[in-house]
């Protein structure tokens, strides 16, 4: 979902709303059903708000942690997990708890790079 402009979410979630088959909008916007329908399950729960974002947020170890444990320890759906958290992506969660596996059982924040 990171290629869509802050309009198309906005117009992709009113198009749905009236009406609009899964089908048409992934055909319109070209982007994958999945996408489609995890960024209106966004909008449902955490608001408009949700998609104003200048900046990638950093997302702390603890709250890394916590997601993960929600989704391997807890038993719940990692699709869940991530709309409840508002990340914008599904995908982030699947990565993270990719790379805790790869990295045995632990996490891994990256370094900020820093330009001198």
């Amino acid at each position: 979902m990171g290629k869509l402009k802050y309009e198309d979410r906005i117009n992709i979630y009113n198009d749905r709303k009236n009406g609009m088959s899964w089908q048409s909008l992934s055909q319109k916007y070209k982007i994958r059903t999945c996408s489609i329908q995890y960024l209106i399950s966004l909008i449902d729960v955490h608001g408009y708000e949700i998609l104003r974002t200048s900046k990638n947020k950093i997302h702390t170890k603890y709250e890394k942690q916590e997601a993960i444990d929600r989704v391997l320890v807890n038993g719940e759906a990692a699709w869940m997990v991530a709309i409840d958290m508002g990340l914008l992506s599904y995908g982030m969660l699947q990565n993270w708890i990719k790379k805790y596996k790869d990295m045995g059982y632990n996490i891994v924040e990256r370094k900020k790079k820093i330009y001198i």
